[in-house]
């Protein structure tokens, strides 16, 4: 699956005259407040003192827009957004980077979550999901995007649910990241189900992973799954295959402190190396070394890994795996 970039009036499938985005990322920005902590669990008492607490321009549809962004993919990123201080900070915080986002108001106002992060980084989110059930982005609002896009990601959002359709019935490839999903909550399903390409964590459904995987490809148009496994790794499922592969994770270059985005990062840097044409072995690495990158500094996508720096971090993984397996390959292990 390869994304060359083309002259608009060479690419029939663009609207006339409008340049192309090579990823149009369709809801999830809020508002992350992050609280320092010695352990996730609640001490005893009533109060205690931590660290200053900070707000973060975050959640998912914002780390893997401007993680395509610092990548250097032409990515266009639409969601709701409040008109609040909350929404001021995002809309500032992109208009310094350059990321290109249009938005509607949103009624009850910018998302946000307070997460939990340990002194090994651990991550523990309270998010509040605060748009209405039935709020929906309105068709005649990102048809002209999907439009003009080669692929489109779909955050796990109820207002972006509607434009899986619209973007396969004009043929573009289709991504979305599950986050934490259970493997049986039906909510996931028009997601888990409607990719092409489908991420997840492992993180709620354990020695599941692999059923929850051959279910993606069984019941959805999905031609691949990867389920992320923080320090563990990850699962890899392709269509056409029964067996789950499972690749380590790299060895981190810098202390972990925040796990806050690392999924995001992972992401986007594996679709990034899938669209330049690379196997699947250097997607992984690829993904692998973005996601240990994420870890190493506080907040939430405060961080970005650029493509040199990316190809940089690979090759010096590669080296270092080459001087413990003789190859420089990930290792591929089978799941039951």
């Amino acid at each position: 699956m390869t994304l060359a970039r083309t002259a608009p009036d060479d690419d029939r499938s663009v609207a006339a005259g409008a340049a192309p985005y090579d990823v149009l990322v369709v809801g999830g920005t809020g508002i992350d407040t992050i609280v320092l902590v010695d352990e996730l669990q609640v001490p005893e008492g009533d109060a205690v003192l931590v660290p200053p607490i900070r707000d973060y321009v975050a959640h998912t549809g914002n780390g893997v827009a401007l993680g395509f962004h610092a990548l250097g993919l032409a990515t266009k990123f639409i969601d709701f957004l409040g008109d609040d201080q909350q929404g001021r900070l995002i809309l500032d915080r992109y208009a310094a980077t350059g990321l290109d986002f249009s938005h509607l108001p949103a009624p009850a106002g910018t998302p946000r979550s307070v997460n939990l992060v340990d002194r090994h980084g651990r991550r523990f989110s309270f998010y509040d999901g605060r748009h209405p059930l039935d709020l929906r982005l309105p068709r005649d609002f990102y048809l002209p995007f999907v439009d003009r896009a080669r692929h489109v990601h779909i955050s796990r959002s109820g207002h972006a649910q509607g434009v899986f359709e619209d973007a396969v019935r004009a043929g573009r490839s289709v991504s979305t990241d599950l986050h934490n999903w259970d493997g049986a909550d039906p909510s996931a399903h028009p997601w888990a189900y409607g990719a092409d390409l489908v991420f997840l964590s492992a993180a709620d459904t354990g020695e599941r992973i692999a059923e929850v995987m051959r279910d993606i490809i069984a019941n959805g148009r999905a031609s691949l799954v990867v389920a992320t496994d923080g320090a563990a790794g990850c699962h890899v499922l392709e269509r056409g295959e029964d067996r789950v592969r499972h690749f380590p994770a790299v060895v981190p270059e810098r202390p972990v402190v925040d796990s806050n985005g690392a999924g995001d990062a992972f992401l986007t840097a594996f679709l990034h190396a899938r669209f330049a044409g690379r196997d699947l072995e250097a997607c992984v690495l690829a993904g692998s070394v973005s996601g240990a990158f994420a870890c190493g500094s506080p907040g939430t996508h405060e961080e970005l890994i650029s493509a040199p720096e990316l190809a940089a971090a690979v090759a010096r993984a590669r080296h270092a795996g080459a001087d413990q397996d003789g190859d420089g390959a990930p290792a591929v292990a089978t799941m039951a």
